[in-house]
């Protein structure tokens, strides 16, 4: 028997297997495109004149001076900030490699300020930077919350179309029960009972019966908004002192903290639902990555059949989460009737839990991210109030679709790569 030999020195070597990223080259495209229709409307419609910035407010520490600058000229300055962070992320895109988020933090705000810029030339009147951050404060406000209900659904593995339905139903109660209680806080419970109750139905059907869950989130929003318009018409608007008059929650200024300059009267002059706002976001955050409950419901959304067999209750654990998300929302629905205004009107949440459904994809299913997310939205809500009082040159129709564009926007684009908790909408069959 010969043996045989292997020369080992001619034998080929093991390919190495190297990791190649994924780049999407999204974010470089849709810089490019809004610096290009950016200086279009800078070329096609120059404003002359001054642009003034008002930077305090009666009552603060120290009075800022207005900022006075020349409109055009500041523009197209902010343009030019804006090439470099394009050419920026066209460099980083041929190396293979993402754009941080500080560049196109720097980009957006430096269209931002060139187009206020553009759009406050020439006015009589100052644009409040005060005013512009404090009105995105306010009403952001649904959509966060709506969004932290999102949030807190979906990394369960119940995909909450019917946020829509909960903000509705929230303000509805919330009219009623404050109206005839002459109590927002009892409006403020109602709403949060309201809103768990369209969660619970979600639930029925979506966990316990195992239907599409995004069928039965459309068929939800549709039925609150046909319930509460039927009501409205036949119920409040008779009786619109008794039924439909809420007490709303006032301004609760924080002392000492309420006369910064700029951030004061913006974040510390508000109501006890914005106050709130800030602690629930946190809450939801800490809940979800520093608890046993936050874990498992992570779990329950990424693989419940894992889950299950290390003897977590897979349709207990959605339930709980549901019934937590729609109480979230409920409190952002109750914002309508019990901050904004002092009633219920028909249809008045006006989208805004789309726009959280938004929110959510863009903050990547995080819950800080998902609130600044939300913050965005608002302050793109905002900016046509604040355009329209300074007498811009933009028409009333673009100002109005300026939020839905955003959103657009930062789910097509700028939130990159977003990745849904892998069983999320997925109904769960124990085997």
């Amino acid at each position: 028997m010969t043996a045989t030999t292997v020369d080992t020195a001619s034998a080929p070597a093991p390919t190495e297997k190297r990791a190649v990223a994924a780049v999407s080259p999204k974010t470089p495209i849709v810089l490019a495109v809004v610096l290009a229709l950016y200086a279009l409307l800078l070329a096609l419609a120059p404003h002359e004149g001054d642009a003034r910035f008002h930077l305090s407010s009666p009552g603060d520490f120290v009075v800022l001076p207005t900022i006075i600058v020349p409109g055009m000229a500041t523009a197209w300055v902010c343009g030019a900030v804006g090439l470099v962070v394009l050419l920026f992320a066209l460099l980083r895109y041929r190396a293979r490699r993402t754009v941080p988020l500080w560049a196109t933090t720097i980009y957006a705000a430096a269209l931002l300020v060139g187009f206020l810029a553009w759009a406050s030339a020439g006015s009589p009147r100052d644009l409040s930077i005060v005013g512009l951050l404090s009105g995105a404060v306010v009403l952001c406000v649904p959509i966060v919350y709506g969004a932290l209900g999102g949030v807190v659904g979906e990394r369960a593995g119940v995909v909450n179309i019917a946020i829509e339905g909960q903000l509705l139903a929230g303000a509805f109660v919330a009219a009623i029960i404050g109206s005839l209680t002459n109590s927002p806080w009892a409006g403020l419970v109602g709403a949060v009972l309201a809103s768990s109750l369209v969660a619970l139905v979600l639930g029925l059907f979506a966990i316990t019966y195992r239907v599409q869950q995004v069928i039965v989130g459309v068929v939800l929003n549709v039925l609150v908004i046909g319930i509460t318009s039927f009501l409205y018409s036949q119920v409040l608007v008779p009786n619109t002192e008794l039924l439909n008059s809420t007490t709303r929650f006032a301004r609760v200024p924080i002392p000492f903290l309420e006369r910064i300059p700029i951030i004061g009267p913006v974040l510390f002059n508000q109501t006890i639902v914005v106050y709130l706002m800030f602690v629930i976001v946190f809450v939801v955050w800490f809940a979800l990555y520093r608890t046993r409950w936050g874990l498992r419901l992570r779990a329950v959304g990424e693989h419940p059949k894992a889950a299950d067999t290390v003897g977590i209750d897979v349709v207990r654990t959605r339930y709980r989460a549901l019934l937590v998300a729609g109480a979230i929302a409920g409190i952002g629905g109750s914002f309508y009737t019990v901050v904004s205004i002092n009633q219920f009107n028909r249809e008045m949440t006006a989208g805004a839990g789309f726009i959280a459904l938004a929110a959510v994809i863009f903050g990547k299913w995080d819950p800080l991210r998902a609130a600044l997310a939300g913050l965005l939205f608002g302050f793109a809500t905002n900016l046509q109030n604040v355009l329209s009082v300074v007498g811009s040159p933009v028409p009333s129709q673009f100002m109005l679709m300026l939020p839905y564009v955003v959103t657009l926007l930062a789910v097509a684009g700028l939130v990159g790569r977003s990745r849904a908790p892998a069983a999320d909408g997925v109904p769960y069959v124990k085997e």
